[in-house]
């Protein structure tokens, strides 16, 4: 998946490139999901070092979806899942990031937040709760968090899942008149899609001060669910596969000390 070092949204494709084949794509998504499956073992059982998956995206870009499709398959001892909501009294009483790094993974884990600590400089800029200056100053601290989590042996993916405005309002309407996801409405999905270009700014301003070559974002088309959840599985398979995570030696072939 390309990386782009120049983010203008509206010029970015949400669909998938000409020439992918849905039916195709599935196949190849369910073999890079039995590759993850051996692949997460090897990395719970040498319980070294982590990977955290963090998906950003707007409203109904489809993050629990992908999650159900990629994830759902592998070894639950290994995988955990926090979404993070608006936060609590508690966690208002601390730095932004304190609820954040609560939740990072222990070696051996894969840890997927759905949202994360981007939303205190996406959600909270839009609703004016906070100043550029302070924005600016939290892409620092986030920045820093990051490098501190590699340094401290967990690998960090970060997606943006880019659904298109039209793509957005429909999944938002269907909300109504799908009974099985009328539990997902909220009385200010009109205003979300209003919000669109100003989440879009918002996320082209995060882009631009927290990618650094060490972390960058990976920019997904999402307005087809079955081209992204290729996407995301490929990149974490590849990750995983090029961090070549061993199963432990026994103990007749480990050194003496």
């Amino acid at each position: 998946m390309k990386k782009f070092a120049a983010f203008n949204l509206r010029k970015l494709p949400s669909h998938a490139p000409q020439g992918m084949n849905k039916e195709d794509s599935k196949r190849k998504t369910e073999q890079l999901q039995q590759d993850l499956v051996e692949l997460q073992n090897r990395l719970y059982a040498e319980n070294r070092r982590s990977v955290l998956i963090i998906l950003q995206g707007m409203d109904a870009s489809g993050k629990d979806g992908l999650i159900r499709t990629v994830f759902s398959g592998l070894n639950p001892q290994g995988v955990r899942v926090h979404s993070f909501k608006e936060p609590t009294s508690e966690e208002l009483a601390h730095d932004f990031l304190w609820r954040i790094h609560a939740q990072a993974p222990r070696h051996g884990m894969i840890q997927v937040f759905n949202r994360s600590q981007y939303e205190d400089v996406l959600i909270t800029r839009v609703q004016k709760l906070i100043t550029t200056e302070e924005a600016r100053r939290r892409f620092v601290a986030i920045n820093a968090f990051e490098k501190l989590l590699q340094q401290s042996g967990t690998t960090v993916l970060k997606f943006y899942l880019h659904v298109s405005e039209d793509e957005q309002r429909q999944r938002l309407q269907e909300r109504h008149s799908d009974p099985t996801k009328q539990w997902k409405y909220e009385a200010d999905d009109e205003g979300k899609v209003k919000k669109w270009p100003l989440y879009r700014l918002m996320y082209e301003d995060v882009f631009r001060h927290c990618n650094p070559g060490s972390c960058p974002w990976h920019l997904v088309p999402a307005d087809q669910n079955w081209y992204k959840a290729y996407v995301v599985a490929k990149i974490v398979r590849d990750t995983l596969k090029e961090m070549a995570p061993r199963y432990p030696a026994t103990k007749k072939e480990r050194p003496k000390e």
